[in-house]
């Protein structure tokens, strides 16, 4: 047999028994959103990562931006086109993510998972499993350390916070929206022991309108802003009613979180979690 046939045919028999044997082929992600930016990058190996959201370097966002810039970036209002130059095998969106592009992908032939829940930890739980499962074993044993680690700090401070009388809240924004009950938001306070009052004397469903009359009658002992500096995450709202007349606001008592710990859809919630229990209460965090 000549050299030549005889190498093709090798390799033609080697490519069967890989197939027969099960090995995956590789893997190349393209992700979509700002929360599958944190999934992959906790998950994949850096040969899998095609490249992250235009928004992944952004610290205001993402929960991983220092590490975002070693990675490919999609463009803004990246189409299809756009997102098939990093050559994926697996795109990954959010339902919240523009529907052609989703359509767009599966008619090309290529994977796409949108991921639907991301109100609750279990959501996020869930969303690390289902990644995982994509990018091979290795992915999954890490998706299972998460997850473990997570828990053992949500353990943690359940314990520091045993007895404290919450704390009541709110987080006001600059949109004309609050966040009440199955919200990130939500989230939060249940496992910082905190009451959002937009929950629960607002009875406000996810984010809405808040009722600003009735919100001046809210006993709100600490008002949950984004930000470096308590002062000029206040300032604004020093000038917009009804935030301007509320004791809390005038008198500067504030939690302050990290810019992307509000609107954290990933894992990386219970670091918003923790950062929101240490600003409230101090005392327990010696």
């Amino acid at each position: 047999m000549p050299p030549l046939r005889s190498t093709l045919t090798f390799l033609l028999w080697l490519a069967v028994g890989l197939l027969m044997r099960g090995e995956p082929a590789a893997v190349r992600v393209v992700s979509q959103t700002v929360g599958t930016d944190e999934l992959l990058l906790a998950l994949a190996e850096p040969s899998q990562i095609a490249a992250l959201s235009h928004l992944s370097r952004e610290s205001v966002y993402s929960a991983v931006a220092d590490e975002a810039r070693n990675y490919p970036q999609l463009s803004l209002n990246c189409d299809l086109e756009g997102a098939l130059k990093f050559s994926p095998t697996l795109i990954l969106c959010a339902n919240y993510s523009r529907a052609e592009l989703v359509t767009q992908a599966r008619r090309a032939g290529l994977k796409v998972i949108v991921f639907e829940n991301y109100r609750t930890m279990e959501d996020a739980y869930g969303n690390l499993r289902l990644l995982a499962r994509e990018l091979g074993p290795t992915a999954v044993a890490k998706a299972e350390r998460i997850i473990a680690d997570c828990e053992r700090r949500i353990v943690d401070l359940r314990k520091r916070l045993e007895g404290v009388k919450p704390l009541r809240v709110i987080a006001p924004s600059t949109y004309g929206i609050i966040p009440g009950d199955d919200s990130t938001f939500q989230d939060i306070c249940d496992h910082a022991s905190a009451e959002n009052l937009a929950a629960s004397l607002g009875k406000l469903h996810g984010h809405a309108a808040p009722p600003n009359e009735q919100m001046l009658t809210w006993p709100v002992d600490r008002v949950v802003l984004s930000g470096d500096n308590a002062e000029k995450a206040l300032a604004v709202f020093r000038t917009i009613p009804p935030y301007q007349f509320m004791p809390a606001v005038k008198e500067g008592r504030v939690a302050l979180l990290k810019h992307y710990q509000l609107s954290c859809v990933s894992h990386h919630r219970v670091e918003g979690y923790e950062q929101l229990a240490r600003a409230l209460y101090p005392e327990r965090f010696p």
